[in-house]
């Protein structure tokens, strides 16, 4: 099993051309795949350097079989900013932070040494998604 990686890692988006401004513009992410039309886009980014790995942003409560109690649940929790979260990592925190705060990103945490051993900080994407930043050491 040592040849286990992750491929892809699936985020909501309320709106693709926003969702797109942040992972493309503002993370410097590339573009991989940009499917549907609309607000029914599924849209696959990932890191520059790292073709094998991807973030793909998709709408919200669109899955088969979703009642529409938990879409109502599901844009309840997005909007507070606790349906989703991915961790991400980079050498140069600060620049990081200062890159993502200029780009109007909306800051949930500046960086911060933890009491667990790490250094981070934290945005939201545009759909609330959280978007933690690690310092690699």
């Amino acid at each position: 099993m040592d040849d286990i990686t992750i491929h892809s890692s699936f985020l909501p988006h309320s709106d693709p051309e926003a969702s797109l401004a942040f992972y493309r513009d503002a993370l410097g992410f590339e573009v991989r795949g940009d499917v549907g039309h609309g607000a029914m886009r599924w849209l696959t980014v990932g890191p520059a350097g790292q073709p094998d790995t991807a973030i793909v942003l998709h709408p919200a409560g669109v899955e088969p079989g979703t009642t529409d109690e938990e879409r109502r649940t599901i844009a309840e929790m997005m909007a507070k900013g606790t349906y989703a979260t991915v961790v991400l990592a980079t050498g140069d925190l600060d620049g990081a932070f200062a890159r993502l705060q200029a780009s109007g990103a909306e800051v949930a945490q500046a960086p911060t040494e933890q009491p667990y051993g790490i250094r981070d900080c934290a945005f939201r994407d545009p759909a609330g998604n959280m978007v933690r930043l690690n310092e690699s050491r």
